[in-house]
Formats: structure tokens, C-alpha cells, sequence
């Protein structure tokens, strides 16, 4: 519970710090969330990634409304029924509105409650939270049907270019292999920024929250799940590696980890759904210099990197993701409306010692799925092979429609 006089001296001192930063380069996911729609709508991703620029961004888009970042220190302790006093708040120094604006909302338990009673008052939301799984297990509760989510990942390739003012090349594709996409990393270059974010997430939004004993364990785990990229994993050998005692503790962390969108998990392509369950998965981080900063391993395989590259913008568009393995492997399935439609091979380079399992390995994969065209990434090579194409990196994160 927090005095109404606390309250208003967060909301004022948040109302003069949004007038003083700036709004900073427009997001591509801006242009995908539909203002009009009564549905709340939910920004979810890592923490520093841009998530309060974006809700400021609509703030701008949309006009001034009543807006609340519940990550202040001050707020600690803020309980459902200091929602009333908030309103007050708002009503007293803002006037009235319609909109709300509420950044890292999980940390208020039964807060959804308060967003429906709203709603049906006729009342729209802006959201942001960095635990998926938090957010879904609440939303499913009092708003089914009533709120539509958005996730936000670190900048792209083309956001990097406009943040930094260059134009697509090779040479500035080859930089942000090595930069990634936080906006603080990219402006001070400091890899402690990227270590204390992972720590601050690891201790935060997983141990403190779920209420974990061995913290040093996950450090561990995590450490090593980022220094194996694009690697295939076991469950019983994450188990015995780090003694955890049984699969369920390996499956529970490293879903709280992908919760925190630390990682993704892709499955090996499977028609039996059990059979896809049990296979081996591979793993990508949510930037590459996230998970170079915090390995010693992972930035010096090239073509690990591009992988995590071309896997991120992949995953901006497409939810259903795998990877194929039969008697040669192919990187990336992607399934839509129930049908595998695309194969995508990533190879830093093509060369005589690795061209044919390469093409071998993508052509496997279009009979098996009956796809007329394949493509193969690579860092800076075009060519074309039968119904292969072979395309930059660079140019391929140009050509789809992404968010």
C-alpha cells in the first residue's frame, strides 16, 4: 500500500522525465499496433530493448495520457487497491483521459483486474512487461479475447541503420554481427552494460521471482546454453552436466530463461507432436552481442553468429520454427497455416569443402516438403544453384515485410 502523496510525486517527476528524453528512433513495431481496437495491447520482450521508447512513441502518436512506470523504486509495495488512489492522481494533475499508459506492469499482482474493470468503462491500455509467461498466465485470467500482444525485440538491421545513420552494405551488416541491437550497447560500446543486464535479469525476473535457491546453478546453465548457440541440447545431459537432479528442473529453467526472452528454443522437425517434445532443440539468444558479452565462445564462431542473426529476423515474422535433420540438416523450417512452406540454410561462406553438404543439406529438405525454391544465407555471397539461391545477409533481412 503507498500514500496518495507518494503516488502524486511519482506521477509528477515521470510526467517531467518524459518531457525531457527523447523518443528516439521510430520503431518498426509502431506501425503494426492498431490504436483503434478496445483490446489492451501488450508490448512484451527483454528488458533494455526499448519497450518504454515504444510506449512513449504511442504516447506521441496518440496524445497525452495517464502514464505509470511501476519499475520505481518508489513503487515498491504498490498493491491492486492503489489502483483507486492512482486514478485520483491522474484525474487531479492530468485531467481526464481515456488512455493509459503502464510500463513493467507484472510487478503488480491481480493487475489485470483493474485493466478490465476500466475497460468496461470504455478505457484503452498501453502495457509493457518483461516475463512472458507472467503476462499470458494473468491475461488469461480476466482478459481472454480482450488484448492483443506485441513483442519487442532489440533493433533490427535496418533499426541499427537509423539509429546510426548508415546504409545497408556488407560492411555495416558485418558491424552489427558484432554490435547486436541493444540501443545502450550500441551507444556506449560497453560490454558491462550487457553483463549486468543478464545478471540483472538472471536475479530478477528468475530467481527473486520464482523464488529459486540455486542462483549460481542458473548462472551456469545459462552461461553455457549461450556459449552452445544454434547447437542441438539435451535435456538429460543439461541434468547430469549441472546435477540438477531431474529433466523437470533442466524443462523449468530453461523455461523461465525463455520467459525472459534470454533464449528461443526451436524443436527438430517432427510429424509426431510427442516425437518433436522429446527431440533435441537448439537455442538462440536474443542478440548476439548479449550473448558474446557473457560467453567466451559463441562471438568467435562466425558462422554461429550469422545463424542467431538470420534466426532473430525470422522470428519477428514467423512463430512456428524448426529445424530439419535427416540424413543431412537444413537450419530453419517455417510452418504457416499448418504447412512448411520455407527452408532456409545459413552459411557464413560457401566453399569448395562445404558447398555440397550445404546444398545437399537444403535440397533434402525442399523434397522432403515439396518446396520448388530453397535459399542459403550467407555473410556476403550471391549465386544461385539449380533452385537454390544463395543471398547476402544484408540484402535478405531487406526483402520481407518485417516488424
Amino acid at each position: 500500500m503507498i500514500l496518495k502523496d507518494v503516488l502524486r510525486e511519482i506521477v509528477r517527476s515521470q510526467q517531467e522525465e518524459l518531457a525531457r528524453v527523447e523518443s528516439g528512433i521510430v520503431r518498426d513495431t509502431l506501425k503494426h499496433i492498431d490504436t483503434q481496437l478496445p483490446h489492451a495491447a501488450i508490448l512484451s520482450g527483454i528488458r533494455r530493448c526499448g519497450k518504454s521508447t515504444l510506449l512513449r512513441q504511442l504516447m506521441k502518436k496518440i496524445g497525452p495520457g495517464y502514464y505509470f512506470n511501476f519499475e520505481d523504486p518508489r513503487a515498491i509495495g504498490f498493491e491492486l487497491s492503489d489502483f483507486n488512489k492512482l486514478n485520483e492522481v491522474f484525474r487531479e494533475e492530468i485531467g481526464d483521459s481515456t488512455y493509459y499508459f503502464f510500463d513493467e506492469i507484472q510487478n503488480v499482482r491481480q493487475w489485470e483486474a483493474f485493466v478490465r474493470t476500466e475497460q468496461d468503462k470504455g478505457k484503452k491500455f498501453f502495457i509493457t512487461g518483461s516475463n512472458a509467461s507472467l503476462l499470458s498466465k494473468e491475461l488469461g485470467t480476466k482478459l481472454t479475447g480482450r488484448h492483443i500482444t506485441y513483442e519487442l525485440f532489440p533493433f533490427s538491421y535496418t533499426e541499427m541503420l537509423s539509429f546510426t545513420h548508415k546504409k545497408a552494405d556488407a560492411a555495416t551488416f558485418e558491424a552489427y554481427a558484432h554490435s547486436g541491437g541493444f540501443p545502450e550497447f550500441l551507444k556506449y560500446q560497453r560490454q558491462e552494460i550487457l553483463q549486468e543486464l543478464f545478471i540483472d535479469i538472471l536475479m530478477r525476473d528468475i530467481v527473486a521471482r520464482y523464488g529459486l535457491r540455486e542462483s549460481k546453478t542458473l548462472k551456469e546453465l545459462a552461461i553455457f546454453l549461450l556459449t552452445n548457440i544454434g547447437k542441438e541440447i539435451s535435456f538429460t545431459k543439461l541434468r547430469d552436466t549441472f546435477n540438477l537432479g531431474s529433466t523437470n528442473t533442466v524443462i523449468s529453467y530453461l523455461s523461465h530463461l525463455e520467459d525472459s526472452y534470454v533464449f528461443f528454443a526451436i524443436p527438430r522437425f517432427s510429424y509426431s507432436y510427442r516425437q518433436q517434445t522429446v527431440n533435441p532443440k537448439k537455442l538462440y539468444a536474443i542478440d548476439v552481442s548479449f550473448a558474446s558479452a557473457n560467453s567466451v565462445i559463441f562471438s568467435s564462431d562466425k558462422g554461429r553468429v550469422l545463424e542467431n542473426l538470420v534466426f532473430l529476423y525470422l522470428r519477428k515474422s514467423f512463430k512456428d520454427i524448426s529445424y530439419f535433420k535427416g540424413s543431412r540438416e537444413c537450419d530453419f523450417l517455417i510452418k504457416e497455416k499448418g504447412k512448411i512452406t520455407t527452408a532456409i540454410q545459413v552459411c557464413h561462406e560457401l566453399h569448395e569443402e562445404n558447398k555440397e553438404r550445404e546444398i545437399a543439406g537444403i535440397t533434402e529438405a525442399m523434397e522432403t516438403f515439396k518446396l520448388r525454391e530453397g535459399t542459403i544465407i550467407t555473410m556476403n555471397q550471391e549465386d544461385t544453384f539449380g533452385n537454390v539461391q544463395v543471398i547476402p545477409a544484408w540484402k535478405f533481412m531487406r526483402s520481407l515485410n518485417n516488424s
